[in-house]
């Protein structure tokens, strides 16, 4: 049923299973004969199908059982491993550079032998999946939306600042605020990245129109155009604090242009390993949590 919803045909979601159309089709039949009612929309042809309101209600706790069955199947993989201590950790690219290090150094004295595989998310639809399956042991995000499957330990607030050159006109401002872009050339991150979305959505709403000139998906890369002096960048507090090249300054304009909140999230239902727990309070404790 799961594979059906999110593959949108009974012939997609056979190929992805290794089924035939039909053994798909039989058991979809045999789930909703069970339930008492339909699951599906079926428009014929080659239309897309899609969930019924009772389909929807099922797909949500169908769902959350193949996480558990994932979790369990991580859980009991993880005993096999015990003479390996491994903590899969998904991350944006600042929280990887500017949080995890000084967390890794205390993680390391109570855990020497340890390894830590670091995986970027700034564009995983599937976090949350991964997540509640196991898959990783602790993430650490910008609003992320809550979910009954996580933890979520909120750890600061990074706002979008201004990061420009020193020698700019827009550092010489003595009030600044987010209108300045306004018809300015930019550096921004690419369009997929769902941080990205909303800030301009928010400049939208403001009527605020940047020139974006440049587009990258690497945090270095986008701080090198700033202090090239390609354009200016709106970016994470942390981020324009911790600036690469002594030529780059930021400017804090006094309102709020779109929450960005950093939690730290780990499985709810999912025990976590001692190592995990270990690297998750190093991490709190920069912050007082």
């Amino acid at each position: 049923m799961v594979a059906v919803a999110d593959c949108g045909s009974f012939r997609a979601a056979a190929a992805q299973l290794g089924y035939t159309q039909s053994a798909v089709s039989h058991q979809i039949a045999e789930l909703e004969r069970a339930l008492g009612t339909s699951l599906f929309n079926r428009p014929g042809g080659r239309g897309h199908v899609s969930l019924t309101r009772p389909g929807e209600a099922a797909y949500l706790h169908a769902r959350r059982v193949l996480s558990e069955l994932h979790a369990l199947d991580a859980s009991v993989r993880g005993t096999l491993r015990a003479e390996r201590t491994v903590v899969r950790v998904g991350l944006f690219q600042t929280a990887a550079a500017e949080l995890l290090p000084a967390a890794l150094r205390l993680l390391r004295e109570e855990w020497p032998g340890i390894e830590v595989v670091l995986s970027e998310t700034d564009d995983d639809p599937r976090l949350v999946d991964r997540l509640a399956e196991g898959r990783l042991d602790l993430a650490i995000t910008i609003n992320q939306q809550p979910d009954d499957r996580l933890e979520l330990i909120r750890l600061f607030e990074d706002p979008w600042v201004v990061l420009t050159r020193r020698d700019s006109a827009l550092a010489e401002v003595e009030r600044p605020s987010f209108e300045m872009l306004d018809g300015a050339d930019v550096v921004a991150w690419t369009s997929r990245w769902e941080i990205q979305g909303e800030l301009e959505a928010a400049w939208r709403r403001r009527g605020i129109e940047p020139h974006v000139v440049y587009r990258t998906d690497d945090n270095l890369a986008l701080q090198r155009l700033v202090a090239a002096g390609l354009g200016h960048a709106c970016v994470g507090r942390l981020a324009a604090s911790r600036a690469i090249d002594p030529s780059l300054t930021w400017l804090a304009p006094p309102d709020v242009l779109t929450p960005r909140t950093v939690a730290l999230c780990h499985p709810r239902r999912l025990d976590l390993a001692e190592a995990a727990g270990a690297l998750s309070a190093a991490l709190r404790s920069q912050f007082g949590r």
